[in-house]
C-alpha cells in the first residue's frame, strides 16, 4: 500500500483525491492525511474522502506524522518552494507535486540542489502529455508519422481563470505569470514532441479584457489574458502558442498541431478528435502536393481510453499520471516528468513574459544557467 497526503485542498488537491480514490486499495494506493490553511478547504476535501485520513492545519504536521510514503503538493504556486524545502528533507518520501514547478528561477536551482541524492522521486505534475489523443499524436509524431517535425503549433482559447482562495491567482508574484501559471504545460509538451530544449522565444501579449474593473485594496490584477509566443529551437524547428482567455465560445479550445516535411498531425479538446494525414507525391514534389483542405487520405478518429477509471478536468490524464507515479514508485524508477524538466518549462514562461516585457528575442541563456 502505498499511502498518500495531500497538502493544498482546494480544487486540484481535490482533483488528486479523486483520482487516487479511482485507482482504490485494489491499485494499492489510499489517502491517509490531509493538510491546508483554509479550513473550508479542509473540510471540503474530507467531505470527499472515502476513508477516515488524518486532518492537520500545517503541512508540518503531515509530514511528521508519519502517515506517508508519497505527498502530493497542490498549493498556491508560490508555496511550492516552502513545501518543497520541507518534504526534501524527508530523504524516502516520493513526491507529485503541480505544476508550475516554481514562479522563480532561483527557487527551482534551490530544490534542484536539495534534491540530490534522495531515494524518494520527485515527479512534475505535467499532465497534457497523458491526454489520450495527446498521447497518441506524440506516438505517431515520434514514429516518424509525419516526417522530420518542422512546427509546433499549440491553441488554447477558453474561459477566464478560475476563483481560488483569496483571489491569489489575479497577481503575477503569486503565479509567476499567466505563462508560467497557464502556459508551463503547453512550453513542456513543445519539448517533449520536438525532442530538443528551447533556444530562444519572442512573445506578444497583455491584459485586455479580464479582471480590469477588480480593486484589492488598491491593488489591481495584472495577469495576462491573451498572448502569442514562438520558440526557436536548435534543429531550427519552431513551436508557437496562442493564448486567449477570454473565448467562452470555443468548442475544441485546445487545438494541438504538428507538421512536418511528410504530414500534419491534429489534436483537440475536449472532442478527442486527432487528425492525421500524409503529402502526396512529398518525396518527389514536395511543393505541389495535394490541394490543402481537401482532406482526401486523411485520417480523423475519436481517441479514449476505456481503461481510465476517472476522466475528471483533464480527459483522463491525471489519473493516468498517478498509474505512472505509483508504477514509478514500486518499481524504482526515476520520475518521467522530473525536476529539470518541470523547470526548463518554467523558464521558458519566464523568458516569454520577460520577451513580452522588455519587447525583444530572450535567449534561454538569459534565464537558465550555464549548462543547461
Amino acid at each position: 500500500m502505498i499511502r498518500y497526503g495531500i497538502i493544498g485542498c482546494g480544487s486540484m488537491g481535490r482533483e488528486h483525491i479523486e483520482n487516487l480514490q479511482a485507482l482504490g486499495a485494489d491499485a494499492g494506493v489510499q489517502v491517509t492525511a490531509l493538510a491546508d490553511t483554509h479550513a473550508a478547504s479542509r473540510e471540503a476535501a474530507r467531505a470527499i474522502c472515502h476513508g477516515a485520513p488524518q486532518v492537520f492545519d500545517d503541512h508540518r504536521g503531515l509530514l511528521a506524522s508519519g502517515l506517508c510514503d508519497a505527498v502530493v503538493i497542490a498549493t498556491p504556486n508560490f508555496t511550492h518552494v516552502d513545501m518543497l524545502r520541507d518534504a526534501l528533507a524527508l530523504p524516502a518520501l516520493h513526491i507529485l507535486v503541480e505544476k508550475p514547478l516554481v514562479t522563480r528561477m532561483a527557487d527551482g536551482l534551490e530544490v534542484l540542489q536539495r534534491a540530490q541524492g534522495r531515494s524518494g522521486i520527485v515527479w512534475v505534475a505535467q499532465e497534457y502529455r497523458y491526454m489520450p489523443p495527446v498521447a497518441e499524436l506524440v506516438r505517431i509524431a515520434h514514429g516518424g508519422g509525419v516526417g522530420r517535425i518542422q512546427q509546433v503549433a499549440i491553441r488554447e482559447h477558453r474561459e477566464p481563470f478560475y476563483p481560488k482562495v483569496g483571489d491569489w491567482n489575479r497577481f503575477s508574484a503569486n503565479t509567476g505569470g499567466t505563462l508560467v501559471e497557464k502556459c508551463c504545460h503547453y512550453f513542456n509538451l513543445m519539448d517533449l514532441i520536438l525532442q530538443e530544449r528551447p533556444l530562444r522565444v519572442f512573445a506578444s501579449g497583455g491584459q485586455r479584457v479580464n479582471h480590469l474593473d477588480e480593486d484589492y485594496g488598491g491593488r489591481r490584477p495584472d495577469i495576462l489574458d491573451s498572448a502569442y509566443a514562438v520558440i526557436e529551437y536548435p534543429s531550427g524547428a519552431r513551436a508557437m502558442l496562442d493564448l486567449c482567455m477570454f473565448a467562452e465560445g470555443s468548442l475544441d479550445n485546445e487545438h494541438v498541431v504538428v507538421v512536418g516535411d511528410a504530414g500534419k498531425l491534429e489534436s483537440l479538446l475536449p472532442s478527442q478528435e486527432l487528425r492525421h494525414s500524409r503529402r502526396e507525391d512529398w518525396g518527389r514534389r514536395a511543393a505541389w502536393g495535394q490541394a490543402s483542405g481537401t482532406g482526401r487520405g486523411a485520417s480523423v478518429k475519436t481517441v479514449r481510453d476505456t481503461g481510465i477509471k476517472y476522466l475528471g478536468h483533464h480527459f483522463g490524464a491525471s489519473w493516468v499520471e498517478h498509474v505512472r507515479f505509483a508504477a514509478a514508485i514500486r518499481e524504482g524508477r526515476p520520475a518521467e516528468i522530473g525536476l529539470e524538466e518541470g523547470l526548463r518549462a518554467v523558464a521558458t514562461g519566464l523568458a516569454a513574459h520577460r520577451s513580452i516585457d522588455e519587447g525583444r528575442v530572450v535567449e534561454l541563456a538569459e534565464v537558465l544557467p550555464e549548462g543547461w
